[in-house]
């Protein structure tokens, strides 16, 4: 899959995910992109490293006992066994997104927004809003720009929009800068994963009148 995916994160935002600075639905993009992109979990990685070195020159004066690790292993072993469900072989969600919808796309709850277009709000906490959108090949999302971050990730299909073409995997970073009308390829549904930190901003009247209705 990763050499596929033309479209990556930035370091920002991983350096923000290793320092668990971000709001949950960036860290559900964020998490769900690395399970498919062996480029950008590298790159995770080596901030994680960084951040434990960082801890371990740390001198807080604070003590462990010799049979700390042992002590905590001690617990896990007697901790309740857990059991994983079953994934399917063939899926388009991954893992850290059929967590959050409880199966693939079959278990998704879809809500029209109109022209063909569908979403599905993700339950996260409020400073950010995570959402699966559903939109018809060759249909577009009406023309927007953005009051803060949006980012998207593409789950099935593809779309193309003023910047880029992007397929499975691709993220695209979209700020106030960024004016665009995303459109699926005519060649199969699209489905996305989108969060945002602030509502969007819609150029037409219609758009604009049901936005607080639709939560974008």
């Amino acid at each position: 899959m990763s050499e596929t995916i033309k479209h990556h994160l930035t370091d920002d935002l991983l350096m923000a995910y290793a320092a668990g600075a971000l709001p949950e639905a960036f860290d559900l993009m964020v998490a769900t992109h690395l399970s498919l992109c062996d480029h950008c979990r590298a790159r995770a990685e080596s901030f994680d490293a960084v951040g434990g070195c960082v801890l371990q020159d740390q001198d807080d004066g604070a003590a462990v006992s010799d049979n700390s690790l042992a002590a905590t292993m001690a617990l896990i072993a007697k901790g309740a066994p857990t059991t994983q469900p079953a994934r399917p072989k063939c899926s388009v969600l991954p893992t850290p997104l059929q967590d959050y919808v409880g199966g693939d796309v079959n278990a998704i709850r879809w809500r029209s927004i109109g022209m063909g277009v569908k979403q599905a709000i993700l339950p996260t906490t409020r400073e950010a809003t995570a959402r699966l959108l559903f939109i018809p090949a060759g249909a577009a999302v009406p023309d927007h720009s953005h009051n803060g971050i949006e980012l998207t990730m593409v789950l099935q299909g593809a779309f193309s929009d003023e910047v880029d073409h992007f397929a499975r995997g691709d993220v695209e970073i979209a700020d106030e800068s960024l004016h665009h009308t995303p459109t699926a390829d005519i060649s199969e549904d699209c489905i996305c994963l989108a969060v945002t930190d602030a509502p969007l901003k819609f150029s037409k009247l219609m758009p604009r009148l049901f936005q607080p209705f639709l939560r974008i």
